[in-house]
């Protein structure tokens, strides 16, 4: 992302940082699914508690 820190005015910075984003090169795909490290939740036996 361009450093638009010293640009005062509002329009100018966003143009700036919308050519930048167009410019930078595309996120690869991931490589593991989202939210794969999250703790998953067991269904247990009725009335215990899940979490």
């Amino acid at each position: 992302m361009a450093n638009t820190k010293k640009i005062e005015s509002t329009e100018e910075r966003k143009k700036i940082k919308r050519t930048a984003r167009k410019k930078a090169t595309p996120k690869a795909k991931r490589t593991t699914p989202r939210g794969s490290n999250k703790k998953k939740v067991r269904k247990l036996v009725r009335g215990q508690n899940k979490r």
